[in-house]
């Protein structure tokens, strides 16, 4: 049986694709305040800024392509059962193919009822009307996870986590939680992939470890070539 390949990425794998990072010093929290624009409370006293803000995003987002880390996981699933989970609310993944994709914070491409979390609708183009409601009534909001809620998927994550033969973790610097803590739920003696091009100081003491510290479109194809020659 092939070994069940498990990846969990975040805003690094799409930076090589021109998204803006959130965390950098040059992100998007450099020049926005996440109070203003990513908690439930700003839904109530600044909803258009909200909108504004997930618009942009949106606008940016159908401007930009997937990048070849992007396409090598998707190629990926040629030859190994390969489970995504992502930080990312983008559909990069998606559009390069991958199949198989846990979004833990939302997705950018899609609205949610301000009642139920799990209503979901699609949104065409990229602008959201202030005043566009669910059909259950309530206002639409972004379908993003905000500072402060809870992660709607994370359990489903830490099942999936759980199944990994080959857990590979690309472009995140593990220090957002809860999603960080996925990586408490490896298996022991499970092998351990990162790649990023900063050097990371994680433990990995019950793990064959290794890191490619490049960038995700120059070290995420050079991975998967390795794990195809494997088979």
């Amino acid at each position: 049986m092939k070994k069940q390949i498990v990846i969990f990425t975040g805003a690094g794998v799409s930076a090589d694709s021109g998204i803006a990072t959130f965390r950098d010093s040059d992100g998007l929290w450099a020049n926005h305040s996440i109070e203003d624009v990513c908690t439930h409370e700003a839904m109530i006293y600044n909803r258009n800024g909200v909108i504004d803000f997930y618009n942009e995003r949106r606008k940016e987002l159908l401007e930009k392509s997937p990048n070849a880390a992007h396409y090598a996981i998707a190629e990926l699933e040629k030859y190994y059962p390969v489970k995504l989970i992502t930080q990312n609310i983008d559909d990069l993944h998606e559009r390069a193919g991958s199949t198989n994709i846990t979004h833990l914070h939302g997705e950018l491409r899609k609205l949610r009822s301000s009642i139920n979390e799990s209503a979901t609708i699609a949104i065409e183009g990229w602008k959201q009307d202030y005043t566009s409601r669910h059909p259950d009534g309530s206002l639409l909001r972004p379908y993003v996870v905000f500072f402060g809620e809870a992660v709607p998927e994370l359990e489903t994550a830490i099942k999936i986590v759980e199944t990994a033969d080959i857990f590979i973790v690309i472009g995140t610097s593990l220090q957002v939680y809860p999603a960080a803590s996925l990586i408490n739920y490896i298996r022991k003696d499970i092998p351990v992939y990162l790649v990023d091009p900063q050097k990371m100081n994680i433990s990995m003491d019950n793990h064959p470890f290794k890191q490619i510290q490049k960038k995700a479109a120059e070290g995420v194809p050079e991975l998967i070539q390795q794990l195809i020659k494997e088979l």
